[in-house]
């Protein structure tokens, strides 16, 4: 079938096609006019976008999440919201409403239950595109009821949004108030051992008491070093005063010596001069000679005197070091006992202090979550409340007409191509063409004023002809 062909077929049916679009249109239009109208509010609520909490000024980052709207619109229509609009509108308590839900389902089930779903039926939620802003919208008969139910939806939408956010802060309260219980009585025993251990110990402050320990531990290694050169050095000086005594420095220094020198060497002159000139039973030379003696024997017990001076001194000094290093000892090993004391003390100190560290983040972290618990401020906005509409939403007569011409010229075409199929007749030259088999080489018309030619190369023919 071409287009000519087409064309033709509509021409000749084109009372099918009339009859059906003027029934359609009819029909629907007077279909429009008897359904009863139908109202539409909406109420806008505006979404805080920007993520930021108006009590703690804390990001809300669950906000910025790309399913953040869709969930949003899905709290809107869900069944929990609705039956909150019930409660708020009081539905359930209406008479009429009960018989109505008796007549609907035999009073099976709960009439709070099958008015909500009622209400999903007709509530809808769209966000906008781009913007933080939700259309809740309600359809039905009554102008004021659909208002009030848009509204409805809204407000308790926004109290549940905040119930949704305080109720799980009043359970983590609950919690951090026993955890701070149990951090508190941590924090108090940790205190305990700290104070026991400072208080069997004498410890006042460690740190103070470890410097003068430590600054006494370093004059005793002081000492110890000056002590042990002390001792060296009297060591070597008894060794050559044990040994040779006469040269000796501590014996040579010595002023007594140097004087009984002087007077022996001068005694030792007198004697010389006198055992020259006597003989050695004369008495002047004998007293020379006592006198002598007796100097020689002073000079040699003073050097004798010194020489134990030293070897005494030396043994002192040796005496001194061996305290001072038994000294240095001991306060070595109380130094380590205080190093020992402060390292077990800064570990109780270290457990107070993270003990302390978990009650404070702990005991902010509830006051924190109090006052977000006992905060009725929602991150919802009430934009646009409903208002009663003025003028039916539907149904759209125009709309519904312009619909129904379209539709019943596609069925009148489709109705008079079904009715060319039951009864197919030829409309051209090419419909004989095709069902002869045979070429046309004239065509005959019936109906013309003037006398045919037929010289022509074509027969002009006008008839109908029937095909069985």
């Amino acid at each position: 079938m071409n287009l000519s062909q087409f064309l033709l077929i509509l021409r000749a049916r084109y009372k099918i096609i009339l009859a059906t679009v003027l029934v359609t249109v009819v029909t629907t239009f007077v279909v429009s006019k008897l359904l009863p109208k139908t109202y539409t509010a909406s109420s806008s609520v505006l979404l805080n976008a920007k993520g930021v909490d108006p009590i703690t000024g804390l990001s809300m980052p669950g906000q910025m999440l790309p399913g953040y709207m869709a969930t949003q619109v899905d709290i809107i229509t869900s069944k929990n919201v609705a039956l909150r609009v019930v409660d708020r509108l009081k539905l359930a308590e209406s008479p009429a409403v009960v018989e109505q839900f008796n007549d609907a389902t035999g009073g099976a089930g709960s009439v709070r239950d099958w008015l909500a779903d009622l209400l999903l039926r007709k509530i809808e939620a769209m966000p906008a595109k781009e913007s933080s802003l939700v259309e809740i919208s309600f359809k039905g008969s009554d102008p004021q009821f659909v208002a009030a139910v848009a509204n409805a939806f809204a407000e308790e939408y926004q109290r549940l949004s905040i119930q949704l956010k305080v109720d799980p802060m009043k359970k983590v309260s609950v919690y951090l108030n026993d955890q701070i219980k149990i951090l508190r009585d941590n924090l108090e025993a940790a205190q305990g051992r700290l104070s026991k251990y400072q208080q069997e110990h004498g410890i006042v402050s460690v740190d103070n008491r470890l410097d003068v320990e430590s600054a006494r531990l370093n004059d005793l290694s002081s000492q110890l070093v000056v002590a042990q050169s002390q001792l060296i050095e009297a060591s070597s000086r008894r060794h050559v005063a044990s040994g040779q005594a006469g040269e000796s420095p501590d014996v040579a220094n010595n002023p007594l010596i140097q004087n009984l020198r002087m007077a022996v060497s001068n005694a030792e002159a007198k004697f010389a001069d006198v055992s020259q000139r006597l003989d050695k039973n004369h008495p002047q030379y004998q007293s020379t000679k006592a006198e002598l003696d007796k100097l020689r024997a002073e000079l040699a017990s003073q050097i004798k005197a010194t020489s134990n001076s030293v070897t005494n001194s030396e043994q002192i000094m040796r005496q001194r070091e061996a305290e001072i290093r038994a000294a240095l000892a001991v306060q070595k090993t109380k130094v380590l006992e205080l190093n020992r004391t402060r390292d077990e003390m800064g570990v109780l100190l270290k457990d107070v202090e993270s003990a302390q560290r978990a009650f404070d983040s702990a005991a902010q972290r509830s006051s924190q979550t109090r006052i977000e618990g006992q905060s009725e401020q929602a991150d919802i906005a009430i934009l646009n409340p409903a208002v009663v509409p003025t003028q039916p939403s539907g149904p759209k007569v125009l709309l519904n007409t312009a619909l129904a011409l379209v539709l019943g010229t596609m069925l009148g075409v489709g109705l008079g191509l079904v009715a060319e199929m039951l009864e197919r007749r030829l409309r051209s030259t090419d419909d004989l063409s095709d069902v002869l088999g045979i070429p046309v080489f004239g065509v005959l018309d019936m109906h013309a004023k003037r006398k045919p030619r037929f010289g022509g190369s074509q027969l002009l023919l006008s008839r109908r002809l029937r095909l069985n």
